[in-house]
C-alpha cells in the first residue's frame, strides 16, 4: 500500500497571498447530480460530497506513482481549489465517462475527478454550470452522532449548496491530514461516516477556538475573504 502523503505544512485555506500564488493553479472538479424531477437533499449533497473528497484523497491512484498522483500533488502544491458544478441527463453521463470517482448518498450522487489546471478543465465539464446550484431539505437533519466526524458549518453565512459543498470539502480534507496513518486508515476502513451541520450560533464561538482543524475561505466566491466556514470535528482529534 502507498505511503499517505502529509499534510501540508500550512494550509492553503487561507486570504493572504502567499508563495503558494506563484505556483501553477490546480481546481479540484467535483459535479453533483441534480435532476429536475428528484433533486438531492442539501445535507446529503454536502456529505456526499465531502466524502467523495475523503475518496479521492485516499484512492491508490492519487498516492505513490498512481495515475492521478502528480495531478494531486500538483494541486496540494496550490491552493486547494475546489469548484462543483451540476448535472442532469446526458451531461451527467457524459461526466461519469471521464475518469473519476462517484458517490452516492441517501439521495444524491456526486463524482470527483482528479485535479486541472485552473484553465485546463475537460470541455465536458468545463460548460456545466456552476453558479446558482441551491438545494432544501425536505425535514431538519436529525441531530449529528458525536461518535462519528462532524463538519460545523458557520451559522452565521449564507452559502448556495454548491460552495458549502466545497467547504465542506475542505472540512474533510483538512481532517484528513491533521490524522495519523492509523486513524486515517479506520475512517477509510469505515467508509468515510461523516455528518454535515450548521453549528448552533452559541456554540460556533467555542469551536472555532477549540484547536480543531478550521477552514478559512480565500474570498473567491460568495463570502469575504478570511471568513471561518467550517470547523471539522473528528473524534480523533478532540
Amino acid at each position: 500500500m502507498s505511503q499517505l502523503p502529509d499534510a501540508p505544512g500550512d494550509s492553503p485555506f487561507q486570504d493572504e497571498r502567499n508563495a503558494r500564488d506563484e505556483a501553477p493553479q490546480f481546481v479540484l472538479p467535483l459535479v453533483v447530480r441534480i435532476e429536475r424531477s428528484a433533486p438531492p437533499a442539501r445535507t446529503d449533497a454536502l456529505e456526499t460530497a465531502a466524502r467523495a473528497v475523503l475518496l479521492l484523497l485516499g484512492d491508490e491512484r492519487a498516492l505513490g506513482d498512481g495515475e492521478w498522483a502528480a495531478a494531486v500533488r500538483n494541486w496540494e502544491d496550490a491552493r486547494i481549489r475546489k469548484v462543483v458544478r451540476r448535472a442532469r441527463g446526458a451531461e451527467w453521463r457524459r461526466a461519469e465517462a471521464l475518469p473519476g470517482i462517484t458517490v452516492t448518498g441517501k439521495s444524491a450522487e456526486v463524482r470527483v475527478f482528479p485535479p486541472v489546471p485552473l484553465d485546463g478543465w475537460p470541455k465536458d465539464l468545463a460548460k456545466l454550470q456552476v453558479s446558482g446550484t441551491d438545494l432544501d431539505d425536505p425535514e431538519p437533519p436529525a441531530g449529528a452522532d458525536p461518535a462519528q466526524p462532524v463538519l460545523w458549518l458557520n451559522p452565521e453565512l449564507d452559502m448556495s449548496a454548491g460552495k458549502a459543498m466545497a467547504q465542506a470539502g475542505h472540512g474533510a480534507q483538512l481532517a484528513w491530514w491533521a490524522l495519523d496513518d492509523e486513524a486515517r486508515a479506520a475512517w477509510r476502513e469505515a467508509g468515510f461516516p461523516l455528518a454535515v451541520r450548521t453549528a448552533d450560533p452559541a456554540d460556533w464561538p467555542r469551536l472555532t477556538g477549540s484547536g480543531l482543524p478550521l477552514v478559512r475561505d480565500a474570498g473567491f466566491t460568495e463570502i469575504a475573504p478570511g471568513s471561518s466556514t467550517v470547523v471539522a470535528d473528528h473524534p480523533a482529534l478532540r
